[in-house]
């Protein structure tokens, strides 16, 4: 039986960023060097395949530093960590490791500076998830204030007009950020804001990706967890793209097929925490129905690479 043809398109760059990339080597550095297991406070990346490899490998995921042992290894996630974390653990007399994405810590080290320099902070930012929650436990409560979207400015309640700052989560919505960025400008017109841009390259990166593609695919998959935020964000930037369908999918074998019924192009993508080998995946499931003739459409080219930390380089007992 003939195939019907598809022509698939795919996103560059997509997948892995440096800080997943970090990370995930410093799970496995860990393993190396102190032997299994090694606790890990919070999933490394979201990304259940990359979680599950690393638990089969000895990793034990906790949520609370509560739940580890005082004997073993801790490493903190990429996401970041309030700073009452590695405190306690200090305290505890704890050998960890902070796996905090570099461009993370940069978020931190600016709202640090703006407070020192007396300033309220406000971040943009997704309630509960764990780099919002780390970010703002780099302060003293009271001192960060929490906005989601455009509506939520209008609500801010400040010590002082005169006397912000904003930073962002690092993996939202270029274009929504711009809108909540422009609603706070208006509203406090001496608010500061980061000397650079905290959304971080791989997630502006992956979203330029999507708004070319988009208009020329009749669907879009983005393989990544329904926990990531900048995998949500690729599906949302999609389908304001012009896309007219998107599906997350975390494996082949969460694909929709029957809402793929009668499509002739297909975009993919990948989330910054998941590996290439599931877009591989979903590439072998799509060409075992379909004729497919691939394109890649290419916006940018990354070369980022983050060094691990120095304990981790070191031999072990140094």
């Amino acid at each position: 039986m003939t195939k019907p043809p598809l022509t698939l398109y795919l996103a560059a760059p997509r997948g892995f960023c440096a800080g997943v990339d970090r990370a995930i080597k410093i799970v496995e550095l860990a393993l190396q060097k102190w032997g299994a297991p090694v606790y890990v406070r919070h999933e490394i990346v979201h990304n259940k395949f990359v979680v599950d490899d690393l638990r089969a490998k000895g990793a034990v995921f906790v949520e609370e530093l509560d739940d580890c042992p005082d004997d073993r290894p801790v490493i903190f996630s990429a996401h970041g960590v309030p700073k009452a974390v590695p405190a306690e653990a200090a305290r505890r007399e704890m050998l960890f490791v902070d796996a905090t994405c570099p461009l993370v810590s940069k978020v931190h080290i600016e709202a640090e500076r703006h407070h020192e320099n007396g300033l309220q902070i406000v971040m943009i930012g997704h309630a509960g998830h764990p780099e919002t929650i780390g970010t703002m436990g780099q302060l003293p409560e009271g001192e960060v204030l929490l906005v989601e979207t455009v509506a939520d400015v209008a609500l801010l309640d400040v010590r002082d007009p005169e006397r912000l700052a904003f930073v962002t989560q690092t993996t939202l919505s270029v274009d929504d950020t711009a809108d909540i960025v422009a609603a706070l400008q208006a509203r406090f017109p001496a608010i500061k804001g980061p000397h650079k841009e905290d959304i971080c390259y791989a997630t502006t990166n992956r979203q330029e990706a999507v708004k070319a593609m988009a208009p020329r695919a009749d669907a879009m998959l983005v393989v990544g967890a329904p926990n990531s935020s900048n995998s949500k964000r690729l599906v949302e930037v999609g389908a304001r793209a012009g896309c007219a369908y998107s599906q997350l999918v975390q494996r082949a074998t969460d694909i929709d097929w029957r809402a793929l019924d009668g499509i002739r192009s297909i975009g993919i993508t990948a989330g910054a925490s998941a590996p290439e080998i599931l877009v591989d995946e979903v590439i072998d499931a799509l060409k075992a129905r379909y004729d497919v003739t691939i394109e890649t459409i290419e916006t940018a080219k990354e070369n980022v690479e983050f060094k691990v930390p120095r304990v981790m380089r070191e031999p072990a007992g140094a």
